[in-house]
């Protein structure tokens, strides 16, 4: 049995959770504090992937990503590369559709921090950076650390946009939902099952990795969870 589907999967799922980590973590903290007319606006564009097909999620990066779409032309010029079936598209489709679980996840945890513990840290002359990594973030941890787990399971079972922009190359962007989805298409439905329970697996693991983490923080009470 051919096990680079796994390793694609797991390699390309693990980059995009970092992408979606980073970006929806920077994203969620300024959204939490913006208050400008355009919030709406924002929040709506970076939930978006998350309510629209994986299908328009995909013509959606083809096009930004084609050899004639604005990035398409700046990668081109500037690397003489192209994304669109490469490995990278993996990622970049991964990341988009797994980027709003994080930031959600992410800025509704931000929300929950109390404001009058940031601002006796402020008036004690703490930076602000260090209030941002010694405050804000291990309190909202419990939640970001949900978020990332999302993410990763949503990066793992990506399909539609993955097919659109990587396609299904064999050893290189081939992935296991684009596998079971085409052995399915073959008749070989055996093998698919078998692919179908890897992918539950690990989506189960990951998901009872994050319970059982969060079954044993302490919380205000001063006693773990059970």
């Amino acid at each position: 049995m051919d096990m680079l589907p796994l390793w694609i999967s797991l390699k390309t799922s693990l980059s995009a959770t970092f992408l979606a980590f980073v970006l929806g973590v920077t994203a969620a903290k300024l959204m939490s504090v913006y208050r400008g007319r355009l919030k709406s606006v924002l929040d709506g564009v970076f939930i978006l992937p998350l309510v629209l097909p994986p299908t328009v999620v995909g013509f959606l990066l083809l096009v930004l990503f084609g050899r004639h779409g604005p990035l398409g032309k700046v990668l081109t010029a500037l690397f003489s590369t192209t994304v669109i079936f490469s490995w990278s598209a993996t990622v970049i489709a991964s990341t988009v559709v797994a980027f709003p679980l994080m930031y959600r996840t992410a800025r509704g945890a931000f929300e929950q921090v109390d404001p009058h513990m940031l601002d006796a840290a402020r008036t004690m002359g703490i930076p602000e950076s260090s209030i941002f990594t010694r405050i804000t973030m291990p309190l909202a941890w419990p939640g970001i650390a949900a978020g990332t787990i999302l993410a990763f399971a949503r990066a793992l079972g990506e399909f539609g946009a993955t097919l659109m922009l990587a396609g299904n190359i064999p050893g290189k962007t081939q992935t296991i939902p684009l596998t079971i989805f085409f052995l399915v298409e073959s008749g070989q439905r055996d093998k698919a099952a078998l692919w179908v329970l890897i992918i539950i697996v690990i989506s189960l693991a990951a998901i009872t990795g994050l319970h059982y983490w969060t079954s044993h923080q302490i919380p205000a009470g001063g006693q773990p969870e059970r």
